[in-house]
């Protein structure tokens, strides 16, 4: 359904972020698209999504296409309109309104009938329906992320992009949201494409996987495929010969030198 070939994305004319990144996700998948910050992650999701230009960042070359037609530089209202939704990282909602507000408008852009699709979410995320009338800038970071998904789905997506879910949010709740997610793609048809730092958990629900180091993709297979690999274990997973922590406590030169070498 989506696919992304060769794509270069770059900063103020001279800075390249994103250099020949090509990716799939294909019908009723899961894929999660793994990599520390400064990796490329966000760019190519801007560049997915048509939200580019507001980062004065323009794409040199490449295309993308979702269904079989080409979304290549639309905004993102035309973007979202042919069925590709971006939940934005750091849970953006509207914080000055009621949650059910924050629902009926994100119901209005999709189409949704407004009740029986709030029911729906209001099962999959039951303590929305319990905050339904509070302000949504009281809510907690997981209420929001709740929040911010059940907007997305109201839009009547076809694929959903979720940058960062568990950005900020404690291991728990994002086991939590990561089955949330899973559960949706069966229940509404979804295809999912997950930005994440957090590879352990995105890996626990995706399909495919696709890593980015210096804006590339680096490594990609199969989940299964990945969790396995020796060193997504050591940089990404904590596990391995070394047992690090995590990704980040390996420095820069010796990542780049096991990928490229």
């Amino acid at each position: 359904m989506l696919e992304v070939e060769n794509l270069e994305v770059t900063y103020s004319r001279v800075i390249v972020a994103v250099q020949g990144v090509s990716l799939k996700v294909s019908e009723n998948s899961i894929v999660a698209l793994l990599g520390t910050n400064g990796a490329g992650k966000s760019t190519t999701v801007r560049a997915i999504s048509g939200f580019l230009p507001v980062d004065d960042a323009e794409i040199k070359k490449g295309a993308i296409t979702f269904d079989g037609q080409s979304i290549l530089g639309l905004p993102p209202y035309d973007v979202a309109r042919r069925g590709v939704v971006l939940v934005p990282e750091r849970r953006k909602i509207f914080e000055t309104l009621s949650v059910e507000e924050n629902l009926r408008i994100a119901s209005r852009f999709g189409g949704a009938e407004p009740s029986g699709d709030m029911e729906q979410l209001f099962e999959i995320f039951p303590v929305l329906a319990e905050r339904r009338q509070q302000t949504a800038g009281y809510l907690s970071g997981g209420e929001r992320q709740m929040l911010a998904i059940s907007q997305a789905l109201l839009c009547k997506p076809k694929l959903m992009v979720v940058d960062e879910l568990s950005l900020g949010l404690a291991p728990f709740l994002v086991k939590e949201l990561m089955a949330r997610i899973r559960e949706m793609r069966a229940k509404f048809n979804l295809l999912v494409l997950l930005i994440e730092q957090d590879a352990s958990s995105a890996l626990a629900i995706a399909d495919y996987g696709y890593i980015m180091e210096g804006g590339r993709i680096v490594y990609e297979g199969a989940a299964d495929k990945l969790r396995s690999h020796g060193d997504v274990q050591e940089f990404y997973l904590g596990s391995g010969d070394s047992a690090r922590v995590s990704y980040r406590d390996v420095k820069q030169y010796r990542r780049s030198r096991r990928w490229w070498g």
